[in-house]
């Protein structure tokens, strides 16, 4: 995949993609509506098929304080859609300069002129340039005056509502990582290597991989049957397993985190990229009173998790 982050230096061959463009955060069943078209356009055209995107998110850029709420990282992102066929990524560098473009000038300047865009697809929502001045009707006509093609697409809905990054996160953030994945096309999952913890799991009878959640929406607090592909290395493939996320209390305050347990699994997999799957969400996080309580929870929690995930 050839990524390209400042659109005033892409290379000959980043010039005159069919792109789709939003910040396609957990790139669920609309944004992969969108990218049907622009496969469809890129292959009408014969151009390559590419998505623009940008980093950091704009709603990270205008308030860095806030609690974090992205589904994906920027790397996962872009694997998930070099998988769906994107070829170029224009990951553009969401700085003082860029988000100061009037939707006139964003046109001019970064579709027309700098990147020589062909074909731009959009949701029916979009917005851009400063203020967020800037609509799908805007597009049309700046793509009619400066002569590249634009298709804006309804947005994807079922009948419990629209498809979005916002009614993903509100279904994880209330425990319905199924109805996330009805949205999503797939499994809600969490990419990251695996981190040294204080190796209580082990001490307890269960070692778990211990994934950083930082930068990331935080699901609701508790227990999950998960699946998890190791990504590389001598353990590489899929496997099945218990996920506890949250800032266990039973050892005082803590970053909240995601640990894994493996079912089945022997192995270092210390600093190897895995990616932990949200299958469903069994119980709350809870706050034990003994270590031998939590044992005898965490043998619960693994029964039931192998119980739920012998349906798949």
């Amino acid at each position: 995949m050839h990524i390209v982050r400042d659109y005033q230096f892409a290379n000959t061959d980043d010039i005159g993609a069919a792109v789709a463009i939003g910040n396609f955060d957990g790139v669920h069943l609309g944004h992969q509506a969108i990218l049907d078209v622009v496969r469809e356009q890129a292959e009408r055209l014969n151009c390559p098929m590419g998505v623009m995107t940008f980093e950091p998110h704009p709603r990270e850029y205008f308030a860095p304080d806030a609690p974090a709420f992205r589904l994906m990282g920027a790397e996962a992102k872009a694997h998930r859609l070099e998988k769906l066929g994107v070829t170029h990524l224009y990951q553009l560098n969401f700085n003082a300069a860029l988000s100061g473009l009037t939707a006139h000038a964003f046109c001019h300047d970064v579709i027309h002129e700098s990147l020589g865009l062909k074909h731009v697809v959009v949701g029916a929502d979009f917005q851009f340039g400063k203020g967020r001045e800037g609509n799908a009707d805007m597009l049309r006509n700046m793509g009619d005056e400066m002569g590249f093609g634009v298709t804006v697409l309804p947005l994807v809905s079922d009948e419990k509502g629209i498809f979005s990054s916002t009614a993903i996160r509100t279904a994880l953030s209330e425990g319905r990582p199924e109805d996330a994945a009805r949205m999503l096309g797939h499994w809600h999952r969490i990419d990251a290597r695996v981190e040294h913890g204080d190796a209580r799991g082990r001490d307890l009878g269960y070692p778990t991989a211990n994934l950083s959640l930082d930068g990331l929406h935080l699901p609701k607090f508790g227990v999950y049957a998960v699946l998890v592909d190791v990504l590389e290395g001598p353990h590489k493939g899929k496997y099945k397993g218990a996920a506890s996320i949250g800032d266990r209390p039973t050892f005082g305050m803590n970053v909240p985190n995601l640990e894994v347990f493996i079912f089945d699994f022997s192995g270092d997999i210390y600093d190897t990229e895995i990616s932990v799957a949200l299958v469903q969400f069994q119980r709350p996080e809870l706050k034990f009173d003994s270590l031998d309580e939590l044992i005898l929870q965490i043998e619960a929690d693994c029964v039931e998790s192998r119980t739920i995930l012998a349906k798949l």
